[in-house]
């Protein structure tokens, strides 16, 4: 199984970085979750999930979450944390979601949390990094980072929701959000009807 970092900041749209860990920690996979205290809040707001406290207290609320699963929590002021280093091998890295603060800091070199660090070392090792940023209307400074990060190779996986498999639900509007980060992963899955399908 593979090792992905998942981070998520402080932007609505929790429920993405939420379903994209339960899909990855339910399919074996290990992963290292960084979470900002602004995404911590949202999803707390959005989603009811209460990860407070310090690191060991959140570790073990996300294990309550997701029991028996590999995943490891880093603060996000940890910049000892193993994937604070390139040194420490990972398939790829995945932002969900992305605000866009943390969009302007990757892509202008600016590590000021593990979320911002792992992103840069993601990029400087030439691994895959994924962000799913959740904003609208796009500002002209949102266009020029964004740009900036497609330029980087990074896959920029906007929070657009298609609808030519009829969704029904809010959740399978996520579904397949998720299903497209997870197609980017190379990870397989079921999670929406496949255009022809």
């Amino acid at each position: 199984m593979s090792t992905f970092v998942i981070g998520m900041s402080g932007a609505s749209g929790s429920v993405y970085g939420f379903e994209l860990l339960r899909q990855l920690l339910g399919g074996g996979h290990r992963v290292h979750l960084t979470v900002t205290k602004e995404a911590r809040f949202i999803l707390k707001d959005e989603l009811g999930i209460q990860w407070e406290g310090g690191p060991a207290q959140i570790q073990q609320a996300v294990l309550s979450e997701f029991p028996g699963s590999e995943v490891y929590y880093h603060d996000e002021q940890d910049m000892t944390a193993p994937i604070a280093s390139g040194s420490v091998l990972t398939d790829a890295m995945v932002i969900a979601p992305c605000s866009m603060k943390t969009v302007a800091a990757i892509a202008n070199g600016i590590s000021s949390n593990l979320v911002e660090r792992a992103a840069d070392v993601t990029l400087k090792e030439g691994r895959p990094l994924i962000v799913v940023p959740r904003e609208t209307p796009l500002s002209e400074i949102h266009l020029r980072n964004l740009l900036r990060l497609a330029q980087m190779r990074v896959k920029v996986m906007a929070a657009m929701p298609a609808f030519y498999h009829h969704p029904k639900t809010v959740q399978d509007l996520v579904h397949f959000i998720v299903g497209r980060v997870l197609d980017g992963l190379k990870v397989s899955h079921n999670l929406y009807r496949r255009w022809g399908s």
